[in-house]
């Protein structure tokens, strides 16, 4: 019995470690891609701003308002 319980709090527990862990993958695709972007200065700005904002939403825990930032500027940038 006490196993299965352990078994399911894995289970359950799983996805969010999984979700905290693609915030760090969306910023390296952001950082390659950033150098070959043809984007206006403003928009390059506002990726800029976006993936910092992204990574401090990830250092508090807030990763899904971190994935959302850093899912806008993956947007802006074409991938």
């Amino acid at each position: 019995m006490i196993s299965r319980i352990s078994i399911a709090l894995m289970l359950a527990l799983a996805p969010m470690t999984a979700f905290a862990n693609q915030c760090p993958t969306m910023m390296a695709a952001i950082d390659a891609a950033m150098p070959n972007a043809s984007l206006s200065e403003a928009d390059m700005a506002k990726v800029k701003e976006l993936r910092a904002q992204g990574e401090q939403l990830h250092q508090s825990g807030d990763h899904a308002g971190s994935e959302a930032a850093l899912g806008e500027a993956k947007k802006m940038l074409g991938i």
